[in-house]
């Protein structure tokens, strides 16, 4: 089947067309600036010249009308005609306690992820203005949903409850959600293939560590545990994030600095993490290279990430009892060497003997074991396949 992957955010929308029979991209792209001056669409079809082309885009209806033109262009295109898209898969980003998995999306579902708005203001509605410029444009095409918080439903209440009085939760959805969930279990489900066991007998430990990045425990196959929180803010300190501090900053600085709500909200989501530490860059590559410049703020951001890191792999461990493989994934997890170096010395303890000449020197972008074949845990390196994970379940929906 061919199934198109629609990621859309509130003035953006990426995109993927993918041939489920053989995993294979046949195009994929990025709408940019839609309802601002000087929208711009990417287009990368796969063996065939690509484009940009700067076009307005006043909604993401119209987006989506010139990513379907595109495919199905006479020069350019990768299909003969939409009537060969047999589904249209879109990333939600929250899917509260409602979805516990992926699902067709239906006006009644809609409406439910709709009153979901309020745990996501950032996401749901921009996921939502993707969702119905697709079923405008494409009214019988069946459309699929998958959410993030999806694969961490099978979190048990100790791991998800705050401790708040309990109507936070009953009245108000205030529990631990985790985000990254497709990424999680697609790294999972590949962790479970190498390790050739059967899954309801694995132990796995999964990092996605980029710009955003969180950790999760998976027992047999299902989440137990994950560090993202409510929101996207709680867990691992992230390129611009602060992850876990103590909540009762939050007043204080807002009393220091005479800050509002909002304002608060931007000095924790879009002021902190490695920016904030750091005072140089959200980006991995600019801190490495500022901290061998010499600068301590820059090689402080990176200990704190990696010590952070660390902390919740050894909490993981004991959550689940034991381990059996420690996964690598996402921008920095699959591809900066050294902080995956960083976050593995010492793990000797937990049974994690990790060869750290092959970790230094190996391929980037491809799945790697970077423990000793004698090593109790293996660590796997696996690039994420959001979009496959997609994909699958719309084509599994549709049919």
């Amino acid at each position: 089947m061919k199934i198109l992957v629609i990621n859309a955010g509130s003035s953006s929308l990426k995109y993927q067309l993918i041939d489920t029979a053989d995993n294979k991209v046949l195009a994929k792209g990025l709408c940019e600036r839609i309802g601002i001056n000087d929208s711009k669409l990417t287009y990368k079809p796969a063996g065939k010249d690509g484009f940009e082309l700067v076009k307005d885009m006043k909604d993401h209806t119209d987006a989506i009308k010139l990513v379907l033109d595109a495919l199905v262009d006479k020069d350019h295109g990768v299909i003969s005609d939409m009537s060969e898209i047999d589904a249209v898969g879109h990333r939600v980003v929250h899917g509260g306690e409602k979805f516990a998995k992926s699902v067709l999306l239906t006006d009644e579902v809609l409406e439910t992820i709709e009153s979901l708005n309020d745990l996501a203001p950032l996401h749901n509605p921009a996921n939502l203005m993707g969702i119905r410029a697709c079923r405008a444009i494409m009214p019988n095409t069946p459309m699929v949903g998958v959410f993030d918080t999806a694969f961490h439903q099978t979190m048990p209440a100790e791991a998800f409850i705050y401790a708040l009085p309990y109507e936070a939760y009953t009245e108000h959805m205030v529990r631990r959600y985790g985000f990254h969930g497709t990424s999680h279990n697609y790294v999972s489900i590949r962790a479970i293939e190498m390790l050739g066991k059967p899954a309801e007998e694995t132990k796995i430990i999964t990092c996605h560590l980029g710009n955003g990045s969180s950790v999760a425990a998976i027992k047999g196959g299902k989440c137990i545990d994950t560090s993202m929180g409510l929101t996207p803010l709680e867990g691992l300190p992230m390129g611009t994030r602060t992850g876990d501090i103590d909540p009762a900053i939050v007043g204080y600085l807002m009393k220091k600095l005479g800050l509002d709500l909002k304002e608060m909200d931007a000095y924790m989501n879009k002021k902190s993490g490695m920016l904030g530490i750091s005072g140089v860059s959200s980006d991995f590559r600019d801190l490495g290279a500022a901290a061998a410049d010499g600068s301590k703020r820059a090689a402080l951001a990176l200990d704190v990430f990696a010590y952070r890191v660390k902390k919740y792999i050894g909490a993981y461990a004991a959550a689940l009892d034991g381990v059996d493989a420690i996964v690598f994934t996402a921008g920095v997890g699959e591809n900066d060497r050294g902080m995956r170096a960083r976050i593995l010395e010492g793990l000797d303890y937990l049974g994690v003997d990790v060869d750290f000449e092959y970790n230094a020197s190996c391929p980037r972008g491809e799945e790697v074991v970077i423990s000793k074949p004698e090593s109790k845990v293996k660590v796997f390196v696996i690039p994420t396949d959001e979009e496959l994970m997609i994909a699958r379940d719309a084509e599994r929906l549709a049919k």
